[in-house]
C-alpha cells in the first residue's frame, strides 16, 4: 500500500526512479491535501507575473526571483494614470447643448445657473448638468375626443352644456422654474387649462359660443392659463389656444340643430320684414316731406303776394290822395285791360247813324303778334 500514500492523483505510481519532488512537475502541487487542484495556484502565479511586466515591473521565476509579492508601479505609469483620470473628469464635465436646448446647472443638488446653447462646464460631480429642450411644443388636447371622457363637457351662463374640444400648445421658458417649481408638467398644464376654460364657458352664453365668439373664448382662455401658470412659477410659456370643436352634446345635437335652423328663418323672415318697413317707412317720410315743401311753397307764395298787393294798395291809396282823377282813371284803364285783355271784341258807336255805321274798326295788336310768333316758327323748321 506504501506505492497509494503519492495522494489521489497516483503520484507515487508515476515516480520512475527519481525523488517524489521531480515527480510533481507536471501541474500537481506538493503537498498532502487532496481537495487543492495545483492548477489554480500556477495560474494566479502566472498573471501576477505579467501585472508585473504591464506595470514597469519584472516577471519572477518560480523560485520567487522577483522584486516582490505585488505589483510594482513607475512614474511613467502613474502619470498616464493621472491623465486618464484627468481626462475622464473632463470629459464628464464638458457638455454640448444645442440651439434649441438649454441645460440647468446644479451645485450639490441645488439650481446653480442656466448654460446656454455651445459647450459648457459643469466640474463633475460637484457641479451636474440637466439638458431640456425648450422650443419643442407640447400638446394637450383636452375634451371628447383627446381625453377620451367628459372633461369636454361645461357649462354656460344660462344653463346650457356644451361640448368643447381644444389644444394647449406650451413650451419651456425658464428651465429651473420648470424642473423644481412642478413636479409634472403635462397634469399640471392639463388641470390648469381645463379649469380656465370651464371658467370662460361659464361666464358665456351657448349661442354666442357655437356662432361667433369662439376665437374671444380662445383668448381668453389663453390669457388665464398663462396667469395661472405664471402664479405657479412653472417656467411655462403658453403658445396658442385651439378652440377644434363647440357642440352641444351628442344626445340633444339634432333637436338643437332644428331649433339652431328654426331660429335661423326666424331671423331671415324678420329681416325680410324690416328691410320693407324700412322701404315702405322711407318712402312715407319721402312724400310727407314733399307735402311739407309744397305746403311751405304754397303759404310763401300766398303770403308774398299778400304783401305785394298790400304794398300795391298803399302806393296807388297815396297816388290817389294826391291825384284822384287821373288815379281814378288809371285804375279803370287798368281793370278794363284785364277785362278786355283776352276777349274776341267788336267795338259798336252809339254816337254813329247808318247802317253799319256803328262799327269801329281797330287794330288787334294782339293777334298781329301771335301770328308773327307762328310765322318764324314755322319757318325755323
Amino acid at each position: 500500500m506504501a506505492g497509494n500514500n503519492g495522494g489521489p492523483w497516483g503520484g507515487g505510481g508515476r515516480n520512475t526512479g527519481g525523488g517524489g519532488d521531480d515527480g510533481d512537475r507536471g501541474g500537481r502541487r506538493p503537498g498532502n491535501d487532496p481537495s487543492q487542484m495545483p492548477e489554480i495556484d500556477e495560474i494566479v502565479r502566472k498573471g501576477q507575473e505579467q501585472l508585473k511586466v504591464l506595470m514597469g515591473g519584472r516577471g519572477g521565476g518560480r523560485s520567487g526571483g522577483g522584486s516582490g509579492d505585488g505589483p510594482s508601479f513607475g512614474r511613467g505609469t502613474i502619470g498616464l494614470i493621472v491623465l486618464a483620470i484627468i481626462g475622464a473628469w473632463l470629459f464628464a464635465s464638458f457638455y454640448t447643448v444645442k440651439p434649441e436646448e438649454r441645460s440647468v446647472e446644479l451645485f450639490l443638488g441645488e439650481y446653480s445657473s442656466t448654460g446656454e446653447p455651445g459647450l459648457n462646464f459643469a466640474p463633475w460631480p460637484v457641479v451636474t448638468a440637466e439638458v431640456i429642450p425648450v422650443t419643442r411644443e407640447n400638446i394637450e388636447n383636452i375634451g371628447l375626443s383627446g381625453g377620451g371622457s367628459d372633461d369636454g363637457l361645461m357649462l354656460t351662463t344660462d344653463a346650457n352644456i356644451v361640448d368643447i374640444d381644444f389644444q394647449v400648445v406650451w413650451n419651456i421658458n425658464d428651465p429651473g422654474k420648470y424642473l423644481f417649481n412642478i413636479r409634472d408638467p403635462d397634469v399640471t398644464v392639463r388641470a390648469v387649462s381645463e379649469a380656465a376654460m370651464r371658467e370662460i364657458i361659464a361666464r358665456s352664453e351657448l349661442a354666442p359660443i357655437l356662432n361667433r365668439d369662439r376665437g374671444i373664448i380662445a383668448d381668453g382662455a389663453h390669457e388665464l392659463i398663462q396667469s395661472t401658470l405664471d402664479g405657479y412659477e412653472s417656467g411655462i410659456n403658453v403658445v396658442r389656444v385651439n378652440l377644434d370643436k363647440a357642440d352641444p352634446p351628442m344626445e340633444v345635437i339634432d333637436s338643437f340643430r332644428e331649433v339652431q335652423a328654426a331660429e335661423q328663418e326666424r331671423d331671415r323672415l324678420q329681416r325680410q320684414a324690416d328691410a320693407y318697413a324700412n322701404r315702405v317707412l322711407a318712402g312715407a317720410r319721402g312724400e310727407a316731406a314733399q307735402l311739407l315743401e309744397e305746403a311751405e311753397g304754397y303759404r310763401a307764395r300766398v303770403v308774398n303776394e299778400a304783401e305785394g298787393e298790400a304794398s300795391r294798395f298803399s302806393a296807388v291809396l297815396e297816388e290817389y290822395r294826391n291825384a284822384p282823377e287821373v288815379t281814378r282813371k288809371r285804375l279803370y284803364l287798368e281793370t278794363m285791360e284785364k277785362v278786355l285783355g283776352d276777349v274776341d271784341k267788336v267795338i259798336l258807336d252809339d254816337s254813329a247813324t247808318g247802317e253799319g255805321q256803328g262799327v269801329v274798326p281797330y287794330l288787334p295788336l294782339n293777334e298781329l303778334r301771335r301770328n308773327t310768333g307762328q310765322t318764324q316758327s314755322t319757318q325755323g323748321n
